[in-house]
This record gives C-alpha cells, sequence and structure tokens, in this order.
C-alpha cells in the first residue's frame, strides 16, 4: 500500500508540474467548441483549435491513464482479500513500468514542446568550408528525424556558391518535436582539416541553428501595420519559371527588424505563408528570450543567437564532440553526424529540468 501512495504522490508532482488540470480544461472547451454545428464555419480557426486538441491530448491522456491505473490499485488494496491483493500487485507493477516511460516527458514542460518544429540553418563566414559544414549539420538532423519517425518538409533552401548550403529551412513534424530539438538552438562549430584548401590546412567554420516552435497563424494576433512585405524575383534554383515571376517574398516584422525571405515555391502566395509561419516562430523565440509576456512588448534587435556558441564539433587532430553548456561528450563524431544526436539532446533536457 505504501508503494502505491508513493506512485501516487509522484504522478500528482508531474501533474502540477505539467499544468494537467488547465490543459484538461482547455480540452473539454475546445471539444465543446468543435461540438458547435457551426464551428467549421470558419475552417482555419477549427483547424487551429483541432490542432491544438490533438496536441493537448498528446500530453494528457497517458498521465490520465496512468493516475487510473493507480488509483484502481489502491482500490483493489482497500479490499484486503488476496485475489485482489495479487490485482493490485499487477497493477502497480504496470503503473511502474507506465512512469518509466513518461518520466522524459517531465522535461517537456515549455508552452510548445509537444509540437512541431522549424529549423533554420544559416552558414557562418568561412566562404565554401561554412557552407558544406552547414549542409552537414542539414544532414545531421534530418538522419536524426528519420531515426525518430518524424516527417520533414523542406520550405527554403538556398546552395552554396562551390559547395554545401548557404541556408536551409525546414519543418520537423511529431510528437514533442519542437521539445526534443529545442536545445540545439545556437551556434555550431566545426574544426577540420578543410577539403577547400589545397595546403588543407586546420579550418575553423560556423553554422547557426535556429529552432523555433511552428505556430498558429489564425491564433497570433499582428498588426498588419508592424509588417512590411516587399515581393522580388526569385534567384538560384528553382525551376522553369523561378526567376521570371515576382515570386519571391520578403517579410518584414517592422517592431524588431526581423526579417523572413523565401523564395521556394513559384507561388508568390505560398512563399508568402512560410515566410509567415517562419516569422512567427522567430518572433516567439524572440519572446521567449526577452521574456516578454506578448508579442506586442517586443524590444527591437538581433536575437544573440550568433553569440551563443553551444556545440563544439572537432574532425583534427582529434576525433570529439562536446556540448559546451552540459559538458556532454562522443568520441565518435561520425556517428553524431549521422544523426546520432540523442544523448546530447538528453543531457540538456535533463539539465534544464533541474
Amino acid at each position: 500500500m505504501k508503494e502505491v501512495e508513493e506512485r501516487l504522490a509522484e504522478i500528482e508532482a508531474a501533474w502540477g508540474k505539467l499544468g494537467l488540470d488547465a490543459k484538461i480544461a482547455r480540452l473539454e472547451e475546445l471539444t465543446l467548441e468543435l461540438a458547435r454545428p457551426d464551428a467549421w464555419s470558419d475552417s482555419d480557426r477549427a483547424q487551429a483549435m483541432s490542432k491544438e486538441m490533438a496536441s493537448l491530448q498528446k500530453v494528457v491522456e497517458p498521465w490520465v491513464l496512468v493516475r487510473k491505473k493507480a488509483l484502481s490499485a489502491r482500490e483493489f488494496f482497500e479490499l484486503g482479500d488476496e485475489e485482489s491483493r495479487e490485482l493490485a500487485e499487477a497493477e502497480l507493477a504496470e503503473v511502474g513500468r507506465d512512469l518509466e516511460a513518461l518520466r522524459p516527458l517531465l522535461w517537456f514542460s515549455e508552452p510548445h514542446d509537444a509540437g512541431d518544429a522549424i529549423v533554420r540553418l544559416t552558414a557562418g563566414v568561412g566562404g565554401a568550408d561554412a557552407e558544406d559544414w552547414t549542409e552537414m549539420v542539414e544532414r545531421m538532423y534530418l538522419r536524426w528525424a528519420e531515426k525518430q519517425g518524424f516527417s520533414v518538409a523542406q520550405v527554403e533552401r538556398q546552395e552554396g556558391g562551390e559547395a554545401g548550403v548557404k541556408t536551409s529551412v525546414f519543418e520537423v513534424a511529431g510528437a514533442y518535436a519542437y521539445g526534443k530539438l529545442r536545445g540545439e538552438h545556437g551556434v555550431h562549430r566545426l574544426v577540420r582539416l578543410s577539403p577547400f584548401n589545397a595546403d588543407a590546412k586546420r579550418q575553423t567554420s560556423f553554422a547557426l541553428v535556429e529552432v523555433l516552435p511552428v505556430m498558429d497563424e489564425a491564433a497570433v494576433s499582428i498588426d498588419p501595420a508592424d509588417l512590411k512585405i516587399d515581393v522580388y524575383r526569385a534567384g538560384g534554383h528553382g525551376g522553369q519559371s523561378v526567376n521570371t515571376t515576382d515570386s519571391a517574398v520578403r517579410v518584414t516584422h517592422i517592431p524588431t527588424g526581423t526579417v523572413v525571405a523565401i523564395q521556394n515555391e513559384r507561388s508568390q502566395l505560398k512563399n508568402k505563408q512560410l515566410a509567415m509561419k517562419v516569422l512567427l516562430g522567430k518572433l516567439e523565440q524572440l519572446r521567449a528570450e526577452q521574456k516578454a509576456a506578448s508579442l506586442d512588448e517586443l524590444r527591437a534587435g538581433e536575437s544573440a543567437s550568433w553569440g551563443q556558441q553551444i556545440r563544439n564539433y572537432v574532425l583534427h587532430p582529434y576525433k570529439l564532440v562536446k556540448d559546451t553548456r552540459t559538458g556532454y561528450e562522443v568520441g565518435d563524431a561520425e556517428k553524431v553526424l549521422d544523426g546520432g544526436i540523442d544523448g546530447f539532446v538528453e543531457a540538456y533536457l535533463s539539465g534544464a529540468k533541474a
């Protein structure tokens, strides 16, 4: 019986940490809203509510189920007979297994953790070396997403002049995609012998990784007067007509000076939608950095992302990948670059939890 009470106490602690009472109340509210006969008259709003509901269910339902099992175990113990005790012990063993699987979810207590993520990669100064490094980072995250069973959709990709990519933006969709990736936000530094230097000198390259939450445009209010939207002729690769129409879109959030440009699609409308999606994620990231209560309170100025070097990848004269924040390190650099970043993700999240 004592073990049941300990399990229930653990569940109640998690319940409070994750704010499950408020989430359950919100789920009930969304269920009633979507059950209204006119719910889908505004399809954008209904889709936003449906997506929010699905995201909340991912968080709430496992904890509701494990609490029911723990309460059931207590009821069996209270009956006192041998058969009930056996049932209680079986139920309690299942609760233990469930909690073991659920404990890592306690790392995901931030507002957008359960949702999808936008990953935006930018090559630093260094020409071909930096652009090649950025493509290596891109491949690392794509391989990691594949191993996680997440889906990936390319939003924007600009190839480098000689090799690699200048920028790459893609959306990662799956349970807790943002929560798992948010610790990757920052500058990633590579040290290696340059394949682009005839003397094979050691080269240091930088890539900026931005991890942004996917925000629902229908649920975020931005004053149209705060936006400057420019259209221009797309350049580079993209198909037969990409350079013959003004399809590229640049969206500037005037109060903060945040700029997002997208030219990947031939459709100007599609590029604008994608640019807005990335912009909303960048503004939410900036809001979190500035600890602002709302987007309206954001201050002007760029994010300090380029100053936050979070990880070193050394391929010469030895091989080591080390996180500067947690101290977690891996000697098998090739494994890390092939998508083996789970150790870094877990080290960051468990540290952030503490």
